[in-house]
């Protein structure tokens, strides 16, 4: 069962609140205990990727995106109520964009993506008990 802080940092990873979400998750992570680490990393990597992006960094958004997909693939399918698939295919399909794209074309890609509706930031689903 997780608790209400890390609800909260999923709410702000899906309102695109990155930074606030990195700083409520970044505390949960520290006090994880080592086989859940790499679970609460690998979110906050992906919404540090996503914030660096905005600020239409292309590095950071590419070595972050890479590292969260590489520690979430662990916990596929899901995890902790987290459809960690689901999180995991959309950011990788976000890094492949960004991965066709030159680096100095970076704002353009950002402010056609807000635009976009179809692809969107990753977002978090939440698996619901049937």
């Amino acid at each position: 069962m997780e608790s209400p802080e890390f609800w909260q940092g999923i709410e702000q990873f899906n309102q695109a609140e990155f930074y606030d979400c990195h700083d409520t998750l970044e505390a949960i992570w520290m006090d994880a205990i080592a086989t859940e680490k790499n679970f609460y990393q690998g979110i906050l990597q992906i919404a540090v990727a996503c914030y660096h992006l905005g600020n239409y960094n292309w590095r950071g958004a590419v070595t972050l995106l890479g590292e969260g997909i590489r520690r979430l693939s662990y916990f596929q399918p899901s995890h902790s109520e987290i459809d960690v698939s689901a999180l995991v295919s959309q950011s990788y399909e976000l890094l492949q964009q960004l991965q066709q794209i030159e680096p100095d074309r970076v704002q353009v890609f950002v402010e056609n993506l807000s635009q976009d509706q179809s692809f969107p930031f990753p977002k978090i689903q939440i698996i619901q008990d049937s």
